[in-house]
């Protein structure tokens, strides 16, 4: 299938990539991608650029795993502008292009009545890509991330996952979609998704990726 990802550095996108070699791949970025699998296509420049640079592709199925931290960002602002912002503005574009399907890396939690401001400017980045037209959208809600992150250290992200073996095991089954997951995991379930032909909105918890993940494993 043709596809497009961006967030591809990230935690979840790096995993994601391997998974994604035998299609036709186009990934888009701020810089280049080091660990590009070969053959796919760059489009590098800044966020707000990107648009323009979708202009005249075509492809099947979207992916976002964008995503930083308001500590990395530097402000609220800055946070929105990649968390909501560059997500709306990338399905936008996608769907210009053809994409029927879109995939979404988000958060536990994620509402666009949250108080959080955290959660809210996630659901307000769902709820934009709900509304693109897409006949198909698929938002991964993971828990904590655990995996090895390069780029930026982010102490608080690391604490919580020395203690996640503790938090997870008191954490009652009802409410696993709190717990942590692996981000091997994610991706895994991401690539299970792709090319699926039922229409509509699909919101999937820890326990929904960790089922997908094992079973494209087996």
């Amino acid at each position: 299938m043709r596809i497009i990802i961006a967030g591809a550095t990230g935690l979840v996108g790096g995993l994601l990539l391997p998974r994604l070699a035998g299609h036709d791949l186009t990934l888009i970025a701020r810089r280049d991608v080091s660990n590009a699998p070969a053959g796919s296509t760059q489009l590098t420049g800044p966020m707000e650029e990107w648009p323009r640079l979708m202009a005249g592709g075509a492809w099947d199925v979207a992916i976002s795993c964008l995503g930083t931290t308001i500590r990395v960002a530097g402000s609220q602002a800055a946070f929105a502008a990649v968390d909501r912002d560059a997500v709306a503005a990338f399905a936008a574009a996608a769907r210009v292009a053809g994409a029927g399907q879109f995939m979404l890396v988000s958060s536990v939690g994620a509402s666009a009545k949250a108080a959080n401001f955290y959660l809210r400017t996630k659901g307000e980045a769902e709820d934009a890509v709900a509304g693109a037209g897409f006949a198909r959208v698929n938002v991964f809600r993971p828990g904590l991330l655990r995996g090895d992150r390069s780029g930026s250290s982010r102490p608080g992200e690391g604490i919580a996952m020395m203690l996640s073996p503790f938090t997870d095991l008191i954490t009652p089954r009802a409410f696993d979609k709190y717990r942590s997951i692996a981000a091997a995991d994610v991706a895994a379930a991401m690539s299970a998704c792709i090319g699926e032909a039922m229409q509509g909105l699909f919101v999937h918890h820890n326990r929904d990726m960790m089922a997908s993940s094992t079973q494209k494993s087996i």
